[in-house]
Parts: C-alpha cells; structure tokens; sequence
C-alpha cells in the first residue's frame, strides 16, 4: 500500500497541473471501495485546479468551491499521460485538460482506492474528521506522543500507525523508526519512556523525510506520477529483512506479526 512518504511524492508530481482546467472526464469503471460519485461527468469540465495538496494519505485537488479527494488503497496510482496512450484493464479513470495533450490517469488493480466530491467543510468530512495530526508537523512532539500511551495496553507499534493519533505512519515506516529509536515493536506502550517517544518521534520525523527525497518504497505496484519507481527500499535496515544480518550487530533480523501485520526488528538492538 501506498504509504505517506507515496502520497507526498504523488502530490509533488502533480504540480504541473495546477492552474489547468478540466476539459473532460472519462469515468470507465466507477466501483471503487466507494463508488466514484456519478456527477462528475457534468461537475468537472471547466473546473480549475487551484492547489493539490495531502492529508494523511488523501491526495486533495482543490477547485475554486470544492475538493477532489483521492485515496490510492492498496494498489493505486496517478499518472500524467500523453491521451494518446490507450488505457489497459485497471485504468479506471481519464482526467482530460483543456490546452494540453496530457491527462491524469488514475489506475487501480485492486480497487481499493477511492474518489469523492467535497463541496462541504473538508474537515468535516467523515474520512477526515477524526484523522490526528500530520507527523511531519511541529504538532507531533515527543510530548503528545507520550501523552496518548499512558495506561494503554496496546504495542507501541500500534500506537504510531493509529491514525486517529498519528497520521500516515504505515507499517514500513513504522518498523524503520522503531529500529533506530532501538524500540522493540512488540512492547506495551505504557512502558515507553519519555525519552524513548522523543527518540520515536525524532526518526519517524527523519524516515519519511528520507523517503520522499529517495522518491519513497516502490513495493509491487507504487510509481510516480511519471512512471518511475523510488529507492527508498534499498535502504531498509529491518523491514523484509527476515533471516538476515543486522546492519548494525550483525545478529539475525526477525519477525513477528503484531495486529495482522508483519514486524520486523533486530531482537539485539532493540528492547
């Protein structure tokens, strides 16, 4: 899936389109995890794109009244093409603008992704609402952090892929920052000191920056908005990395599946 560092580089591809307006949409498969909204077809031509920004994992593309928000789900992407290239089996949805010869394409094997109108408050919006903060934000502080795992009997690793307290932290990510905050993933997070969340939220903050300047993880079905795929996962200390050497000890990287998602940690390095 997709993860924030994904999205990030996503919204940065798609700066060319700003100030574009739409000329037409082509709507070929509308069953997505939810359906894609039917109105689009007459709501959209005209409409000029003023920003494209991220929240959480939703890409927002910003008209002069409203949003189109996108999620990309386990296997989506955005592409900028030249119309002229004939779509293929999961090509769902053509963006056509006026003036150009490129369209956004939005493709999606899995259809787990999502396409909705906001003409509302944004914030407001049920997907929306009650997302926490953004963790490259000067919000996530060690302080929060440490304010919402007192008496919780869940994994720290839980903790920070919750996203009703921090956003976007996916499970690569996750297993990453634990590693070098030396953080064992499994541990309660009520026993996580202060000065441990600081170390957390200091390489949770210092992944995903690396990631998106290695253009993020390009795992099964994520490419930019190019077509080209990213190097972050050459860099993985721990995730995927069952069976081998600790790039720090040398002790053999393990896993165990915390929430029904594989974790991966050196059992030396970390506690």
């Amino acid at each position: 899936m997709p993860e924030l560092p994904e999205v990030e580089i996503t919204c940065m591809g798609l700066q060319p389109i700003l100030q574009k307006s739409i000329k037409d949409v082509v709507v070929r498969n509308a069953s997505l995890r939810w359906p894609i909204p039917t109105h689009l077809k007459k709501t959209l031509p005209n409409q000029k794109i003023l920003a494209v920004k991220r929240r959480a994992k939703y890409i927002l593309i910003q008209f002069e009244n409203a949003y189109l928000m996108i999620h990309l789900g386990m296997s989506g992407r955005l592409e900028l093409l030249k119309k002229n290239i004939s779509p293929e089996k999961h090509d769902h949805v053509d963006i056509q603008f006026k003036n150009t010869k490129n369209i956004l394409r939005y493709t999606d094997p899995r259809r787990f992704g999502s396409i909705h109108w906001i003409d509302k408050d944004i914030n407001q919006h049920f997907l929306i609402s009650k997302l926490g903060p953004e963790p490259l934000e000067k919000f996530f502080t060690d302080k929060y952090l440490f304010s919402k795992i007192q008496n919780k009997k869940t994994t720290i690793k839980n903790i920070i892929m919750d996203n009703h307290i921090v956003v976007g932290v996916g499970n690569i990510y996750a297993s990453e920052s634990l590693f070098k905050a030396k953080v064992m993933p499994s541990r309660m997070a009520k026993d996580v000191t202060l000065n441990e969340c600081k170390k957390i939220v200091k390489y949770i903050k210092e992944t995903l920056h690396k990631a998106i300047e290695l253009g993020g993880s390009s795992l099964r079905d994520f490419y930019n908005v190019n077509g080209q795929s990213g190097y972050f996962q050459q860099t993985y200390v721990v995730y995927g990395r069952k069976g081998k050497p600790c790039r720090v000890c040398k002790s053999i990287i393990e896993s165990k599946i915390i929430a029904q998602r594989s974790s991966f940690y050196c059992p030396k390095c970390q506690n």
